[in-house]
């Protein structure tokens, strides 16, 4: 037709053929072979499978789903409410566990993945009746108000001493950044957290 008498429809029409063409044809020279997935290589899941876990230096084992996170397993079928959960992004570190002496969020940590590593959670801490320093301290010094960031607030801080048992108010504060408490109870973690390292010399 006269170039007068294009229509925008029928532009639109012409356009959109010739691309899709032009991408078929690129898509048939392009596109890499989709390679075949080796049957070799060993699957999990959905479906529960068994793990064991050392827990608070107590083998425990049981089946899990492969989706399920650490903090998820340890409130779960082990019964270890004291690891919070709030966020379950790994941005407030209320669910802050070990794992062979290293913190970790346990909301971003699959269960599946710890294998033989050594969990230690605020259970674990304690012994039997006798409180961890930083425990008894967190108490004396009034670092806890509702009590939900406490625990993580806890390992992190005690963590902190295994590695530096004599820190300054900078460490214990380097240590607690990663740490919200709605209450602003920061203060008090860090008095007590020295109090702490001090206990643990005497």
């Amino acid at each position: 037709m006269p170039t007068s008498e294009l229509s925008r429809r029928s532009f639109l029409r012409g356009s959109a053929l010739s691309a899709a063409g032009v991408a078929g044809a690129g898509a048939g020279l392009a596109a890499p072979a989709l390679a075949a997935p080796d049957a070799a290589l060993p699957g999990v899941g959905p479906a529960p499978v068994a793990v064991t876990l050392n827990v608070n230096g107590v083998p425990r084992t049981l089946r899990i789903e492969p989706r399920q996170t650490l903090a998820e397993v340890l409130r779960g079928p082990l019964g270890l409410t004291g690891t919070k959960v709030a966020c379950d992004r790994g941005a407030c570190s209320a669910c802050t566990v070990w794992l062979d002496g290293v913190t970790v969020c346990a909301c971003m940590t699959l269960a599946i993945e710890v294998g033989a590593r050594s969990v230690t959670t605020i259970e674990g801490l304690a012994k039997g009746a006798h409180l961890h320093p930083v425990q008894a301290a967190f108490i004396e010094h009034d670092a806890l108000q509702c009590g939900f960031c406490t625990p993580g607030m806890v390992m992190s801080c005690a963590a902190l001493l295994e590695h530096t048992p004599d820190p300054g108010a900078d460490e214990v504060n380097a240590a607690i950044s990663g740490h919200l408490c709605r209450c602003g109870t920061y203060p008090h973690v860090v008095a007590a957290t020295l109090a702490a390292a001090k206990a643990r010399k005497a």
